[in-house]
């Protein structure tokens, strides 16, 4: 049976949309979820167990399987449906993402990519022809062209050479297929760009494609930019033909780009959580690693049905993950496939009543409207391909304190020897700036503001000055519409910002000749202006400058070193003197999320919340000053651990420290 998509009913509030194609392995439902299967297998689960949960389809990986078994091994056992002995639909990604996210071992030219294999460190080609071949091999119900993934932030020419090499790369694409009865999708390319993205989907929308996909995004931009992206694509592609969301993957994420008419998701999250501990439930993520759950008696999820969730306790689940058993991965990855695959099946049901609308809200509401990917991976399309360890990053040179290494994901970062810290040390200063602070903070919103009011912002721990160029690069996109920022930078040692600025450090940190001039102005005046934002250096021990300043903070960027490096700026104390330079109602974000950091801002006057995943953080800390309130504040459930915690309070915490933090407003209820 040939592939083939019907649409049906819409929602009238949303696009959301029902709809069902088959293929020669059967029929799924859409909208759907689809389990990632990259090397064959589900991590840890058996067909049966997926045929249980009613998973309708899964996905595997060109290039994984390129490099082991190979194509002769997927010919000769017949496809990998009978390989891996699953008789219901399989979709194939072209293998392009991960070639492209190992740039130090391939080379890319028209012709397709030359790169390095991690088995056996043989080289291999990869092209339009070739991924399709290896498709049709491994017999997919389902093929993807191969296209070029660049981070979503990169620069407008390098965008455009990568749509247009994907626009011919997908044209190759559908010339070199041989077998009708497998669908093949094209991938809508374009970056941030609404132009690109529409002349993209213009492009491809013009030749005979089963599908199409929305690629590239989760790569380096915030979440508001990617469904902005997402709902003005979905509408420029056929009403007729599948839409296809990349590797995008929290349930939040998939609810709302339902809404935007897409129909078809992947991701490793449900597995790849599972393995760390982490399961997702109707009320949000549990951690089953934390010591709160050693002797509890309550279920997983007490609304879910699945056999975890039935049969085990959290306190079993926290024992197993403890021992590092791995029946603990197993079990809670037959929870998180069904709390997706329940979560599916209940968006269907709520687009086929005509309220997906009210059903989305009182989900995110439930769930967790701020939970983000907290995976590791570089978001986007799947990285199942193993990432680069931890590894110490290289020796600095004898007699040099800083210097620009590599972190564990191969982002450049500034390394200070005398802290023996890195700074951003995982996802490096660029991607965690903007997610962290910038865009966690709501710094364009607030400046796109009416007012002629300037923001003032204070950076405290300028570093390499990561926050600031992130916050700068806000502020300039705006001008000169909108609020002046006013940005304030702390800092008692400027060697880290010295190296940025110079010009082999600005160009590996991939500043612009603007923000490096910029940099060089503070180290040199002290200060720097342009339209819409003015930038100035408060430069020795930060709470005495603290003191001295003149202005009043709406924002703070709270980012200096650790406490077991910087203790003394991460006291009650600290943050009370903080507090007493701030305007009323002002936020604070940092990345700490220890109990003795979020006690000393409670015992400093603020009110403190959960904040935002960066990276391999699963949460960062939000504050903000009475009468404001952080968008999730610590509850109950946290004081209680407080309570349980081993070093619960700051230095200089009063003798009733836990009495006090107990009867603040926020912990009342």
């Amino acid at each position: 049976m040939p592939f083939h998509f019907t649409p049906g009913v819409r929602d009238p509030t949303t696009s959301a949309r029902r709809g069902s194609f088959t293929t020669p392995h059967g029929r799924v439902e859409t909208p759907v979820f689809m389990p990632v299967g990259t090397r064959g297998t589900v991590t840890g689960m058996t067909p049966a167990d997926l045929d249980t949960l009613g998973v309708e389809i899964i996905l595997g990986n060109t290039y994984h399987l390129l490099l082991r078994p190979g194509p002769e091994a997927m010919r000769g056992f017949g496809g990998l449906h009978r390989f891996m002995s699953w008789d219901r639909p399989i979709l194939t990604d072209s293998g392009g993402f991960q070639i492209f996210s190992l740039p130090g071992s391939r080379t890319i030219s028209e012709e397709g990519a030359r790169f390095q294999s991690y088995v056996d460190k043989s080289y291999h080609r990869l092209s339009p022809e070739t991924s399709v071949a290896m498709q049709e091999a491994i017999g997919s119900d389902v093929m993807m062209v191969l296209d070029i993934c660049v981070p979503s932030t990169a620069g407008e020419a390098e965008i455009r050479a990568a749509m247009a090499r994907t626009h011919r790369w997908a044209v190759r694409s559908l010339e070199a297929r041989t077998r009708g009865e497998q669908a093949l999708f094209a991938i809508v390319q374009g970056g941030l760009s609404p132009a690109m993205r529409a002349e993209s989907a213009g492009f491809l929308t013009q030749h005979p494609f089963d599908g199409y996909a929305i690629g590239g995004l989760a790569v380096g931009d915030t979440r508001a930019e990617r469904f902005d992206v997402v709902g003005n694509a979905a509408r420029l592609l056929p009403t007729d033909r599948p839409r296809y969301l990349m590797g995008v993957g929290t349930p939040p994420d998939l609810l709302e780009a339902i809404a935007h008419g897409v129909d078809m998701f992947d991701c490793i999250i449900p597995t790849t959580l599972a393995w760390q501990g982490t399961a997702f439930t109707g009320t949000g993520r549990v951690r089953l690693t934390r010591a709160e759950y050693r002797l509890s008696e309550a279920p997983l999820d007490p609304d879910c049905g699945c056999s975890t969730c039935r049969l085990h306790s959290r306190g079993y689940l926290h024992h197993l993950m403890k021992c590092k058993e791995p029946l603990a991965p197993r079990l809670l990855s037959i929870h998180n496939l069904h709390h997706y695959l329940s979560l599916m099946r209940a968006a269907r049901a709520a687009i086929e009543a005509g309220r997906y609308g009210p059903f989305m809200r009182e989900t995110l509401a439930r769930i967790d409207r701020h939970e983000h990917d907290s995976s590791g991976r570089s978001p986007g399309r799947r990285t199942e391909q193993p990432a680069p360890p931890p590894a110490a990053p290289t020796p600095l040179r004898p007699g040099v304190r800083f210097e620009i290494v590599a972190t564990s994901s191969g982002a450049p970062s500034v390394r200070d020897a005398e802290a023996g810290e890195v700074m951003h040390p995982v996802i490096g200063a660029t991607v965690e700036s903007e997610r962290l602070y910038v865009a966690q903070s709501r710094l364009a919103a607030r400046l796109g503001e009416a007012s002629d009011r300037p923001l003032t912002l204070f950076d405290v721990g300028l570093g390499a000055a990561g926050n600031a160029m992130a916050a700068l690069r806000a502020a300039r996109a705006l001008a000169p519409v909108g609020r002046r920022l006013e940005l304030v930078s702390f800092e008692r040692e400027l060697g880290a910002l010295t190296l940025a600025a110079s010009p082999e450090g600005s160009a590996r940190l991939g500043w612009s000749g603007e923000e490096a001039a910029a940099a060089r102005a503070i180290l040199r005046d002290g200060s720097w202006q342009a339209p819409g934002v003015s930038w100035r250096l408060s430069l020795g021990d930060a709470l005495d400058r603290l003191d001295a300043e003149r202005s009043r903070a709406e924002l703070v960027f709270w980012d200096p070193f650790s406490p077991k490096v910087n203790g003394a700026l991460w006291t009650a104390g600290a943050f009370a003197r903080l507090a007493a330079r701030c305007a009323p109602g002002a936020s604070l974000f940092t990345y700490s999320t220890a109990t003795a950091t979020r006690s000393a801002l409670l015992l400093a006057g603020w009110v403190v919340g959960h904040g935002d995943a960066s990276g391999p953080k699963e949460e960062t800390t939000a504050a903000t000053l009475p009468p404001s309130l952080p968008a999730r504040p610590l509850d109950a459930r946290w004081l209680a651990r407080l309570g349980r915690s081993s070093a619960p309070f700051p230095v200089d915490a009063p003798a009733d420290a836990l009495a006090r933090i107990g009867a603040f407003e926020q912990f009342r209820g």
